[in-house]
């Protein structure tokens, strides 16, 4: 295996790191804000820890925390402000891919 290919493989895994904790960063901010419902809050932060488990590769964890997000933002009780920070989220977490 070349070097080249080692370091573009880890130059992709810290540019995936960097995207994962931007929504992270993103996602806190419906977590921990007050106007949000509780059982939004609640899978928001497990989105959050999804993203958080380093046990699973980057691209699982940015897809399995889209699939809860998608389903937030299709529930009718979240607030609009809400819906378009977990969008934002979600935009970032594509972004993702396996090195």
């Amino acid at each position: 295996m070349s070097s080249a290919a080692a370091q573009k493989r880890e130059k992709k895994r810290i540019e995936n790191e960097e995207k994962i904790n931007n929504a992270v960063a993103t996602l806190r901010q419906v977590s921990e804000s007050e106007i949000t419902p509780k059982n939004i809050r609640r899978d928001v932060r497990q989105a959050i820890s999804t993203l958080g488990n380093v046990k699973i590769t980057q691209g699982i964890r940015a897809a399995d925390s889209i699939a809860i997000l998608e389903g937030l933002a299709r529930d009718p009780n979240i607030p609009s402000s809400s819906r378009v920070i977990i969008w934002s989220a979600i935009s970032i977490l594509e972004s993702v891919r396996e090195a």
